[in-house]
């Protein structure tokens, strides 16, 4: 019996710092979100806002992101991004608030 293993392509360490896209549905309608990552600091920019948040990277693969200046106690509240499988300009992601067990996936593209 011939078994094989497919393990998708994990090429993290492309995807630490860069300017990513990421577009979800909220409310019925598609948001797309625009962060610009490098180093230990992320800036999101939505709905023509800024939003700035630390960066710590666990692995290549893994990091928490903790909003720098929070408006409510949700947004003080780490997320845990975990890269699943990459692509040539993107790469999947897995996330949930770090303590709670609910994940949610999405996926970036990496701009120019």
């Amino acid at each position: 019996m011939i078994t094989s293993c497919y393990q998708p392509e994990r090429n993290c360490k492309d995807f630490k710092n860069g300017t990513f896209t990421f577009t979800s549905t909220i409310d019925g309608e598609e948001q797309t979100t625009t962060f610009v990552r490098n180093g230990d600091l992320e800036v999101d920019y939505f709905e023509g806002k800024a939003d700035s948040a630390s960066i710590r990277w666990i692995n290549d693969c893994e990091y928490i992101v903790k909003k720098l200046n929070p408006q409510s106690r949700a947004e003080e509240k780490s997320i845990h991004m975990k890269i699943l499988s990459t692509t040539e300009d993107s790469y999947t992601f897995e996330y949930n608030i770090v303590g709670e067990s609910q994940k949610s996936r999405g996926t970036a593209f990496k701009k120019e």
